[in-house]
């Protein structure tokens, strides 16, 4: 695959004896797609999907080698032979395409997934997370010797399935491999702990076993952390010395990662952290080996993968969530294309649902399966009217008009992405103006007529728009207590945000959720320097924690933010009352008055804007009510609303 716009990026590399067309590799994405471990249809419809789209090589997510312990109920396994039909078929399906495949070969350990009847724990010390239940049994060392055989079983299934290669996954003090490499996780005092060389021990037993039964020809990728990030964890000097100890085991690959899953941010970047978040390491690991390095964190665009490839911080970028946002991305960016690209904005909601059992998403690709696909042409050609160019209607309306429909969108402001331009002004949040120029472009594409600064009532649809599908997603409000607006200064984080209102200096925000964390992220000094100019901010919370619908990683670094900036932070804590001087709230108990504040900002959630719906309701105009004006979601929810219901018309 030649491409002149990302010349370095989509030119071929040879890894070990094989040789990969492009330096576009998908590293691992759990998807909860497989049945009881075996590959599925959709497994199949989804790896393939990325072939198609041009990726060089794909890593599946986890797959483990032993029947004992769950990673992730969905997950796949290779623990013996009636798993290899599956794989032969994904395999065949993903080399049709030219592209590479590789299991990436796991035992969860202290890690696994608490299926009832699991036995305890294993691990390579009695060392666990904190959120285990009792603390693991330390693995035996015959038990190290049985492991090392099932590694070497699974991989000689997949060669004979047809995959090219295995990943054997030792990064994030992560399993039991990244556990026993790990001195956080390693406590031993046999031949198996200690030293750096002895915690390698097993993980190099497992290269030799895969290697013996599976032959020169065959890739070994191995994925470490570079970095473990954490006090007493793994550093860049250990692990380039670990990295060559690898080269000379004969690993044909690194996979450079980098942290740990229990330091959450640090091995998966949130959005609105750097792209290229462990290109440090794999840069300088890259100095002392021969072998191809790849490096992985947020690498959602392609200019600055090819930037990576080119300044010699990595041979090859790992690039899952660009993928799974676009599964063209690879043939998009190659044909210089890569302003069609659907943007990956990093939020992680890909994930969120994982460990609930759920399969995987995305929030900008409402159909990942299918690419945004999976509909078809409509049997009956209508009119349709979409009012509301949010993210929901702007969905509904592309999908309706690719699908054959005439579509009129209308909107009452001049710009489109309506809720969703306010969300991108916060700290970290700048990428979801891609999401909204990404969903506007393709409006003229599909043939929309797009009605800008036109506000519509119930009249001008039944008299303009007779006979026309009624597709309202114009959104919702905010809520405003009336109890609340007695303060001499009150606004919503929306007005605030949305510069309709500025604020004083002392400000207090009520309401923790995530849009009231984001705007005290906003507000508050960038450094908490005690200078007489920062902003002095209050938050105040009923429940326990903050931006509890977050995910982990996303959730991590917002709230920390907050911290770091000097954010006072009250949680159970419920405002009582208010006069045009005071703010009272109660915690623990007591009743707490807050004086000399300037400014009280309401960040109190959404409720549905239903007048335009009621009043076509009350006149027998039908109509289909969409996302935030009918019941209030986060972006993913808006965007799927649209897409389904764009389906079904």
């Amino acid at each position: 695959m030649e491409s002149q716009a990302y010349p370095m990026l989509f030119s071929p590399i040879k890894v070990g004896t094989q040789e990969v067309k492009n330096r576009v590799f998908m590293p691992p994405v759990s998807t909860n797609l497989a049945d009881h471990g075996y590959v599925t249809d959709a497994l199949v419809d989804h790896y393939t999907a990325r072939a198609k789209g041009g990726v060089g090589l794909i890593i599946t997510e986890v797959v483990t080698v032993e029947p004992t312990y769950t990673y992730l109920p969905g997950d796949m396994c290779c623990y013996d032979d009636t798993f290899i039909p599956g794989w032969e078929k994904l395999a065949a399906a993903v080399h049709q395409y030219g592209a590479k495949i590789m299991p990436q070969l796991f035992h969860p350990a202290y890690m696994a997934f608490n299926v009832p009847g699991t036995p305890r724990l294993i691990a390579p010390s009695f060392v666990g997370p904190s959120y285990a239940r009792e603390a693991p049994r330390p693995i035996t060392i015959d038990e190290i010797h049985e492991l090392t055989r099932q590694f070497g079983d699974a991989a000689e299934r997949m060669q004979k399935a047809g995959v090219d290669g295995v990943e054997v996954h030792a990064a994030h003090a992560h399993g039991m491999l990244g556990g026993f490499l790990s001195p956080q996780y390693n406590k031993r005092t046999d031949e198996y702990g200690g030293s750096l060389d002895a915690r390698m021990r097993f993980l190099l037993e497992v290269i030799a076993e895969v290697r013996e039964r599976c032959g020169r020809d065959f890739i070994i990728d191995v994925r470490i952390s570079g970095d473990e990030y954490t006090d007493g964890g793994l550093t860049l000097n250990d692990m380039i010395y670990v990295s060559r100890r690898l080269e000379k085991a004969g690993v044909d690959m690194i996979h450079v990662s980098g942290g740990t899953t229990i330091k959450r941010g640090s091995a998966i970047p949130a959005a609105g952290t750097k792209q290229a978040s462990h290109a440090a390491l794999s840069r300088e690991i890259k100095k002392h080996v021969k072998i191809p390095v790849a490096t992985v964190g947020r690498i959602n665009e392609a200019w600055i993968a090819e930037e990576l490839i080119e300044d010699g911080a990595a041979d090859i970028c790992m690039m899952g969530r660009a993928n799974l946002c676009d599964a063209e991305f690879c043939n998009k960016a190659a044909a210089g294309r890569a302003e069609e690209v659907r943007p990956c904005i990093g939020c992680l909601r890909c994930l969120n649902g994982i460990m609930f059992g759920k399969p995987i998403s995305c929030t900008v690709n409402p159909d990942v399966e299918h690419d945004e696909a999976g509909f078809e042409p409509a049997a009956e050609k209508k009119d349709v009217l979409v009012v509301g160019a949010g993210p929901t209607g702007m969905e509904a309306a592309y999908i309706a008009a690719r699908r054959g429909h005439h579509v009129v969108l209308v909107d009452k402001q001049d710009q489109p992405g309506g809720q969703l331009r306010i969300a991108a002004v916060p700290p970290a949040k700048q990428e979801l103006t891609r999401v909204i120029k990404y969903q506007f472009s393709r409006l003229a594409e599909a043939g929309v007529d797009v009605r800008t600064g036109v506000e519509l009532t119930a009249e001008d649809i039944q008299r303009d728009f007779a006979g026309y599908e009624v597709v309202l997603a114009y959104g919702a409000e905010p809520i405003v207590p009336g109890f609340m607006t007695g303060f001499k200064q009150v606004m919503t984080a929306d007005d605030l945000l949305a510069g309709r209102a500025f604020p004083g200096k002392k400000i207090v925000i009520v309401g923790g959720g995530s849009v009231g964390c984001e705007t005290a992220d906003y507000l508050a000094p960038l450094v908490n320097d005690l200078a007489p100019s920062n902003r002095d901010v209050t938050l105040i919370e009923m429940t326990k924690t903050l931006a509890a619908n977050e995910g982990g990683a996303g959730r991590a670094v917002l709230v920390t933010h907050i911290l770091d900036k000097g954010v006072h932070v009250l949680t159970e804590a419920k405002l009582t009352g208010v006069t045009e001087d005071t703010i009272s709230y109660e915690k623990d108990g007591e009743e707490h008055v807050i004086e000399g504040a300037d400014t009280l900002v309401l960040a109190l959630g959404y409720r549905p804007n239903t007048a335009l719906a009621d009043a076509l309701a009350e006149a027998g105009f039908a109509c289909h009510v969409l996302g935030d004006s009918k019941q209030c979601g986060n972006l993913r929810d808006a965007i799927e609303a649209g897409y389904k219901a764009a389906c079904e018309l």
